[in-house]
């Protein structure tokens, strides 16, 4: 049997570093896509690889709708498919309200919505013709519940949900499931400006007592890829050790 195949925008670092890990260990075919992070992504090309994962690396800034075609255009070319794609880049700001620039607003939401459409479509393009696929989009417990300071980030992962949910019924009859997952308070690069005192805080306002891990997050991605949770589309799973029920 082929080995199915799957793209992780964001790559290099965090979640999607974390996801590109899990599915390689499953035996995918992994398409790791980065934009800055170049050293990173060629780390975790050159890890893989020396664990004998069929794995490429590509270059494309995802709010860029030619070069989401372009990096699903080389992906079926060089693994021959396209099974699954996981939808995770994207960027956070802090700022009050009243300080956020038009290009600010912009910048977050072409990336973290933007981007998530570009891949959507030019992925769901190639799923249509061989009626079969997994779409997982990255959105954040702030798009359910909404964040202070963060308002134009949580009006992207919003619409992400959104987005995840209307895709969902368009391309079921098509044999394509659409998810989204709505990660809690994620130990990433996103919390590097926190303080040891302040992170404290946070792990008292969650049940679970800890915060989450990128591996929380890139076993539920493995789980909705997976062929046999075939009834399962539209759905938003939130990995928050209860910080948001």
């Amino acid at each position: 049997m082929n080995k199915r195949t799957v793209i992780i925008t964001g790559a290099s670092r965090g979640i999607g570093r974390a996801t590109a890990m899990r599915f390689a260990q499953e035996g995918y075919n992994v398409l790791i896509n980065y934009l800055h992070s170049e050293q990173e992504a060629m780390r975790l090309l050159e890890m893989l690889k020396k664990s004998n994962c069929n794995a490429h690396a590509f270059k494309a800034d995802v709010s860029k709708h030619g070069q989401v075609d372009d990096m699903v255009s080389f992906c079926v070319e060089v693994f021959g498919a396209l099974d699954v794609i996981v939808n995770n880049a994207g960027v956070a700001q802090t700022r009050l309200f009243t300080d956020i620039t038009q290009d600010d607003w912009r910048t977050v939401t072409d990336i973290n919505l933007g981007g998530v459409f570009n891949c959507c479509q030019c992925a769901a393009k190639h799923m249509i013709k061989n009626k079969k696929g997994r779409i997982i989009n990255i959105s954040s417990v702030w798009g359910m519940v909404g964040a202070s300071c963060e308002v134009h980030y949580s009006a992207a992962k919003a619409g992400v949900i959104g987005l995840t949910k209307a895709l969902a019924k368009e391309l079921a009859p098509s044999g394509i499931r659409v998810n989204c997952i709505a990660p809690g308070i994620i130990e990433t690069d996103m919390l590097k400006d926190y303080t040891e005192a302040e992170l404290g805080e946070l792990k008292k306002e969650i049940p679970s007592g800890r915060l989450g891990t990128p591996f929380d997050v890139a076993e539920c991605a493995l789980y909705l890829a997976d062929e046999k949770n075939d009834y399962i589309t539209g759905q938003v799973i939130s990995p928050n050790g209860g910080f948001v029920v």
